[in-house]
């Protein structure tokens, strides 16, 4: 009886490695990219590029494991929420109020921690971010938040002193 199953848990993984993920990526202008855009320090962009781009950008770099079902279904779920909350490749498709919205939410996460999610940090070691690193982006962030200017797509206004 364990032997019957044992097989038909194999015959199922090995079925399962037929249905893969989508890597394809959409086609963007890389002139909406948010490092071209914002044109970070090499630091910043460093961090970001290793911190945040997998899910956050078109950019992703699917490991090893992303040919694996199911863990690539599980990968692919959270590049693709990632994407959905803030896509870096195509920041300059949005509004200046939505813009501002991401920066918040983004530094507020860093700072407390809540990014990049643990689970990628386990598997990624330049994902871990120093305190130091931390502050850095959010005040990159921060500082985005303040050269934010009114455009005619925004229904809102960011004063600049």
């Amino acid at each position: 009886m364990m032997k019957k199953i044992l097989l038909s848990l194999a015959a199922v993984l090995i079925i399962m490695q037929f249905f893969t993920i989508d890597k394809s990526t959409p086609s963007t202008s890389p002139s909406s990219d948010f490092l071209v855009v914002t044109t970070p320090t090499s630091e910043v962009a460093s961090i970001l590029k290793s911190a945040c781009y997998d899910c956050h950008s078109y950019d992703t770099q699917y490991p090893w494991y992303s040919n694996v079902t199911p863990a690539s279904w599980f990968l692919k779920k959270h590049i693709n929420d990632g994407r959905h909350e803030l896509n870096f490749s195509v920041w300059d498709d949005y509004t200046t109020k939505r813009k501002d919205h991401k920066l918040e939410e983004a530094s507020e996460l860093i700072l407390d921690n809540e990014m990049p999610l643990l689970p990628y940090t386990w598997l990624h070691d330049k994902a871990r971010l120093t305190d130091t690193e931390r502050k850095l982006i959010a005040d990159w962030f921060d500082k985005v938040r303040t050269d934010l200017t009114f455009s005619p797509d925004s229904t809102s206004i960011k004063l600049q002193y």
